[in-house]
């Protein structure tokens, strides 16, 4: 009998927590139905934000307040809440994957159901540079580049400030082809807002924070050349076993 295959969101999963505690983060989990205030309010969105829309969010019939959540964002709010009410400061460096959703249609490079992954550090002094430093890194490991290197693109996102698109660019013998010496949009990044911080129980006056969040969907396409996302959520055992 032949042996299962890993499937490819499995094996980068498996191989970002590798990378991630090698670097000193702990692993955190939260919930895939969450309320409002820890998906959206904690994090500095607004109740006029478009992210709210019906258009974007599953909002649960009969549990008001209650959202598949849109991010593991979520995450850290949790996180830094249960350490604060452990009477646990600062410094926090945690790593987390997981389940999201988003109303959208889905094309070769959308899904309604996807995976991402959200990295938080909070600490006195910590900056930009910190943030640019440790994605460096991760991609460095994770596609295996003889060189990575990291560009910031001004952005907005609610729970950030300043907000950047992150763009990454691997140099090197051994990088397939398709992403060789080419820059590609990996996702969104920024320093924690000082309301965020404050919502969840920490003094923004004293720690600073950094936060990423990218899709495994997309790391995994790109590391592994899988041209359409659905392929990944078909269950189809000839994609799967090639892996």
């Amino acid at each position: 009998m032949k042996a299962g295959s890993i499937h490819p969101i499995s094996s980068l999963i498996r191989e970002a927590n590798r990378i991630f505690f090698d670097m000193g983060f702990s692993v955190a989990d939260g919930p895939l139905l969450e309320d409002e205030w820890h998906n959206f309010d904690a994090l500095n969105v607004p109740k006029d934000h478009p992210a709210r829309d019906m258009q974007d969010t599953f909002y649960i019939k009969d549990e008001p307040g209650m959202v598949l959540r849109t991010h593991t964002s979520n995450v850290q709010i949790r996180y830094m809440e249960s350490q604060i009410q452990k009477g646990i400061q600062p410094p926090y460096r945690t790593v987390s994957m997981g389940k999201v959703f988003r109303n959208e249609a889905t094309d070769m490079g959308h899904e309604a159901e996807f995976h991402q992954i959200e990295a938080l550090v909070v600490a006195e002094n910590v900056s930009l540079a910190n943030l640019k430093g440790t994605l460096a890194r991760f991609f460095k490991e994770l596609y295996g580049g003889s060189s990575v290197e990291v560009r910031f693109r001004p952005s907005f996102f609610p729970f950030t400030e300043p907000s950047v698109e992150v763009d990454m660019r691997v140099v090197g013998e051994h990088v397939p082809e398709k992403l060789r010496d080419k820059w590609m949009e990996m996702g969104g990044a920024g320093m924690v807002h000082p309301n965020v911080l404050k919502n969840a129980g920490v003094d923004p006056e004293t720690y600073q924070g950094f936060a990423f969040g990218f899709g495994i969907d997309r790391l995994a396409m790109l590391k592994w050349g899988i041209d359409d996302i659905r392929l990944m959520h078909s269950a189809d055992l000839r994609f799967i076993n090639q892996f």
